[in-house]
């Protein structure tokens, strides 16, 4: 793929941070888009953990690597691989994306015949094949910005006016001036580059695109929308909008935009909005964070506040003949204490981190009915209102709380699936061969299909074998109703791909299968990150439920001994100590198992707090070689379970007033 003479008509560059196997597919792609050009790759990793140079390494040997020993920023990663490379073309290319087979000959022929073209770009879609509208852009001024902020070129989004971001008014598949060329496949010229100069290194992630664009039409070059190829985006623009990060990142760069290119009271005015779209963000941001975690909470509790006031009404007309026999003290300290500790157990037992598992909601209500028994029977004689409120309760709160999950799942998905664990029906386009391999792939990562059958990539194909062939790809989703194709795309090209995906729809959701990968990549949305279906190490201490249990297991374990310390002056070695590491472990500095401190640190490991012990202290063995401790903290990881933490603390009591280990 690199020709042995100096001279380079492209130089591809791709800047990776932690996202291995997007970076693969995205190498691949442009192996294959490569192959009659005279082309260099370049991958800049600013100091990833998840192997992905030594991937690069061992099956792109035709790329060359900067391997960044800190993450110094998108701009200055871009930037240094810029000064080594020497095409006449300089791409940067996001490593979350897929280019087709020809794009870089028709965007070459483009810049070439249009010398006065300083930068292109191409459109764009998503993993759902949608149209990204982040291709095309406009600059940030104050009107625009303030559109942006508040909103109004989504409502608006074909309007001049209102949308000129998005420049929503240009049409989609027509070549267009434009002002922004997106970051994700931001194609440049040379001397364009030698002339304006390279990205600024002020801006850490965000805004370098803008900036460079600027400075492009600054010096009178012209950067250009070529909707004639398109790439697959799989993280668009909204990805991350869900985070404070975000938020301070991208307002934060548009401020430096602000200040570097506009003067006076125009500047003013800009960097002035800017900052209160920043607290206005984040205000929403916040907002919708805290209502998308607390809603069904909230709505449970109505439900069973409804139903405890029913029920209390009730009994006490047809058990008791006294409508008026529950004292009001009934509303104002049983019904919040039920409720409460329900809400609370299910909670605890994982039914808000699965909203539509079932199985952890009644669970959790179960364990909380137990609770309510055993709290009933402390509580003094005037709270005793009625253990038969308490089985009715635990009864109501339990069916109601189960259909309205039934209602919910219904006004999401359209039916009342909801517990039968229903498998996607998928098919596989690709050889016989490949469409194995992919199914090893899927039960090696656990991900359960109904798998329907193979698409033959050809034109032709024996039926015998194959569902049928890819031309008649459409009917076989009509006829079997799938939900899921996944592509093979040693067999299928990217351009197929893509134009399969604006076929059949954003209905369907679409993966692709790398050549020699042992990753299934793809999105649904533009909205999410991309999907990954692996063979990577599930780590149960990665689980939401099972951090929240150890942390609830460290602050109970640290309040009993403080209750004991009296007793444990006697037990442990250094009783100071462990007094401190108890207020650090309340504090949340630490836990009571952490890893063993090995040579290497435990980066590729899902990070917890520092731990007073670890699982060595479980051992009568001292002195274990360093693969064994390694060993120990990946399983302590990949099993972890609060009866772990038990039994090492158990064990290594004594050594609870450990001094801090770094």
């Amino acid at each position: 793929m690199i020709s042995c003479h100096n001279y380079m008509k492209l130089s591809v560059i791709i800047v990776n941070y932690n996202v291995k196997y997007f970076l693969e597919q995205a190498l691949l792609s442009v192996r294959r888009a490569s192959r009659s050009l005279k082309i260099e790759v370049w991958v800049v990793d600013n100091n990833s953990v998840d192997d992905s140079v030594l991937m690069v390494r061992e099956k792109f040997p035709e790329v060359k690597v900067i391997a960044n020993k800190h993450n110094p920023g998108f701009s200055i990663a871009n930037n240094q691989a810029i000064r080594e490379s020497s095409g006449e073309y300089v791409l940067l290319l996001n490593p979350d994306t897929v280019v087709e087979e020809d794009t870089f000959e028709r965007c070459i022929a483009f810049m070439d015949a249009h010398p006065e073209a300083g930068g292109l770009g191409v459109r764009m879609i998503d993993g759902s094949g949608k149209f990204l509208p982040e291709s095309k852009r406009g600059f940030p001024s104050p009107w625009v910005a303030f559109c942006k902020t508040v909103g109004l070129s989504r409502l608006f989004s074909t309007s001049r006016l209102f949308n000129h971001y998005h420049l929503g008014y240009l049409e989609e598949h027509k070549v267009n001036e434009v002002e922004v060329l997106a970051g994700a496949f931001m194609l440049l010229r040379r001397s364009v580059l030698d002339e304006v100069g390279l990205l600024d290194e002020a801006f850490f992630m965000y805004g370098e695109d803008i900036d460079l664009s600027y400075r492009i039409i600054q010096a009178g070059y012209k950067n250009y929308y070529f909707p004639e190829t398109a790439i697959i985006h799989y993280k668009g623009e909204s990805t991350k909008k869900g985070s404070l990060n975000y938020v301070k990142a991208f307002y934060t760069a548009m401020i430096i935009f602000a200040r570097k290119h506009f003067r006076g009271d125009k500047a003013r005015l800009f960097v002035l909005m800017l900052q209160a779209a920043i607290y206005f963000r984040a205000l929403l941001t916040i907002a919708s964070g805290f209502l998308k975690k607390v809603y069904l909470p909230v709505l449970d509790a109505a439900l069973i506040f409804a139903g405890l006031i029913f029920l209390k009404n009730f009994w006490a007309v047809y058990h008791f003949r006294d409508p008026n026999y529950y004292d009001d003290s009934f509303l104002y300290f049983n019904v919040p204490l039920y409720i409460t500790i329900w809400l609370a157990s299910i909670y605890f037992s994982g039914g808000y981190d699965q909203q539509f598992s079932i199985r952890r909601l009644v669970r959790g209500l179960l364990v909380g009915t137990v609770l309510l028994a055993a709290v009933y029977g402390f509580l003094d004689l005037e709270y005793r209102s009625s253990r038969a409120l308490i089985v009715l309760g635990a009864l109501w709160a339990s069916l109601s709380t189960v259909a309205f999950r039934f209602l919910l799942y219904f006004m999401k998905y359209g039916n009342f699936n909801l517990g039968r664990n229903r498998r996607k029906k998928l098919v596989i386009v690709g050889s016989q061969e490949e469409s194995e391999r992919v199914q090893r792939l899927l039960h090696l990562a656990q991900v359960q299909k109904n798998f329907i059958g193979t698409v033959a990539p050809w034109a032709e194909a024996d039926t015998r074998i194959y569902l049928s062939r890819l031309p008649q790809l459409d009917e076989v989703v009509q006829i079997y109703k799938i939900e899921e194709v996944i592509f093979c795309s040693q067999d299928v090209s990217a351009q197929d791909i893509m134009s399969w995906m604006a076929r059949l729809g954003p209905e369907i959701d679409y993966k692709i299968v790398p050549q020699e990968s042992l990753s299934i990549i793809g999105s649904s949305s533009k909205n999410t990150a991309g999907e990954l279906y692996t063979i990577d190490i599930q780590y149960r201490i990665a689980q939401p439920e099972n951090r929240r249990n150890k942390r609830i297991n460290d602050l109970l374990l640290a309040l009993l001994f403080l209750l004991l310390f009296p007793v444990l002056l006697l037990l442990i070695a250094h009783p100071l100590f462990l007094f401190r590491n108890i207020l650090s472990v309340l504090a949340g500095r630490r836990s009571w198992v952490g890893y063993a401190p090995t040579g290497q640190d435990n980066s590729n490991l899902p990070a917890i707090r520092p731990g007073v012990l670890s699982p060595l202290d479980a051992l009568p063995i001292n002195n274990l070689d360093e693969p064994t401790v390694q060993r120990l903290n990946f399983l302590y990881a990949k099993d972890y379970h609060v009866s772990k933490d038990l039994n090492i603390i158990w064990r290594g009591m004594r050594r609870l007033g450990r001094e801090e280990v770094d």
